[in-house]
């Protein structure tokens, strides 16, 4: 298998790329620095140096041309304004979208956040930081294209509060959660399970729970 993730030295994604590599898939990481391309070579993946804040679809769809599913984990950071959460978390998910159905990739797996569905429509949940609520916004738009978009065999993940705990293999993936945490480990376990296991159109929050990840996900519809 060769997949294709966008936003390859984030933490989840870095994970993700060490277990394709381990079990012999062929990972290849798309990041915009290129001081990160050693950690992926010595996770095992293959690194890709493109900005796609600045990137075109015809440059991207090279990359993506004869993958067998693109990840989109990519994300402005935390310490990034409105403007990034944008043309990061929305455009470049919105980017790697038409890339992938130029270059005739249908399996995108988009992850997401949980309590993107809080900011629908013009609600803004009371106290809540503008930047968090331009962060959420951007991830719901990103969901909306990608679900949208024909030609895309689309997931998408929304994950709980990640946490940098050891993963126990079991988590609650179901249509609607309540709030909590799910370790980063476990978080890339799924996206592992899924790219085995497609779920064509499935949009899921993931948390930590009992089932184990691929009972969870032969679970979902």
């Amino acid at each position: 298998m060769r997949v294709v993730t966008a936003g390859a030295h984030g933490k989840i994604a870095r994970r993700l790329g060490r277990l394709l590599s381990q079990r012999g898939d062929t990972a290849v990481g798309i990041v915009r620095n290129p001081d990160h391309q050693a950690d992926l070579e010595s996770d095992g993946v293959q690194p890709v140096v493109l900005d796609l804040e600045q990137a075109s679809v015809e440059e991207l769809a090279e990359i993506v041309s004869g993958a067998d599913a693109v990840v989109f984990a990519a994300g402005g950071g935390p310490d990034s304004g409105i403007a990034r959460k944008d043309s990061v978390d929305r455009g470049a998910a919105v980017l790697l979208a038409e890339a992938a159905v130029a270059a005739g990739v249908r399996p995108y797996l988009l992850v997401s956040s949980i309590g993107v569905e809080t900011v629908a429509g013009d609600a803004v949940p009371e106290d809540m930081d503008e930047v968090f609520v331009a962060y959420l916004r951007a991830k719901l738009a990103a969901e909306e294209h990608v679900l949208s978009r024909e030609g895309l065999s689309p997931m998408v993940i929304r994950p709980g509060s990640l946490t940098d705990d050891p993963g126990t293999g079991r988590v609650r993936l179901e249509h609607t959660t309540d709030r909590g945490e799910v370790p980063r480990d476990d978080v890339a376990a799924v996206l592992l399970a899924l790219l085995d296991d497609p779920k064509d159109g499935a949009v899921v929050e993931l948390l930590s729970g009992d089932t184990p990840v691929a009972e969870a996900v032969a679970a979902l519809p």
